[in-house]
């Protein structure tokens, strides 16, 4: 399965919009030692902190998983050819590389044992849909906890405060599908950094 460099797309996606560390890091709300740690393939971020990543540079989470696939209209993959990339808490998969227009981010998710978002809730725009693949994952959402076990869903507008924990022994898997809406605005205060 291919390996996503997250740390050589941020360089370049900060790059090509004419952006130093320090202005990313004011964008995002990151600290630049954390920056730089991404970047040089030091650290592997959260979910949460590409969140952020992506809220400073005015791009979609997957923009850290793109390679150098054409752009087309249907978009098939075999199990093997996923675009994975490493995160603090295990896997990430970009399930619609290569598509033309993002008007969803499909990813699979693959968690460590007894790995969370962090204490602090998350907030972004748009829906974001989890369907449990395998494991149990505890989702909280706006203080209301939902267990999700293999072949439960949850649909939710992400505006409201949420975080998830793996409560799974062993690793646990889920389609994590977000929709965004409207434009980007990713308030620093809204996206805690939970490396």
């Amino acid at each position: 399965m291919p390996q996503a460099t997250v740390g050589k797309r941020l360089r370049l996606l900060r790059t090509q919009r004419g952006l130093s560390i320090r202005a990313l890091a004011a964008k995002s709300g990151l600290n630049v030692n954390t920056l730089s740690l991404i970047e040089n393939g030091k650290t592997s971020p959260s979910v949460h902190t590409l969140q952020q990543l992506a809220g400073g540079l005015d791009a979609p989470v997957s923009a850290f998983f793109e390679t150098d696939t054409p752009r087309q209209r249907v978009v098939y993959l075999k199990a093997d050819q996923r675009v994975e990339g490493l995160f603090a808490h295990g896997t990430l998969a970009d399930l619609g590389v290569g598509l033309v227009e993002r008007l969803v981010e499909p990813f699979l998710i693959t968690a460590r044992p007894n790995s969370d978002s962090g204490p602090q809730p998350i907030v972004h725009l748009g829906h974001e849909f989890v369907f449990c693949i395998k494991g149990q994952l505890l989702y909280v959402v706006e203080d209301r906890p939902y267990r999700l076990m293999a072949g439960d869903s949850l649909l939710f507008e992400a505006l409201l405060p949420h975080r998830w924990q793996n409560v799974d022994d062993g690793v646990s898997q889920a389609l994590l599908v977000m929709c965004p809406t409207g434009a980007r605005s990713h308030p620093p205060e809204a996206h805690p950094a939970s490396n």
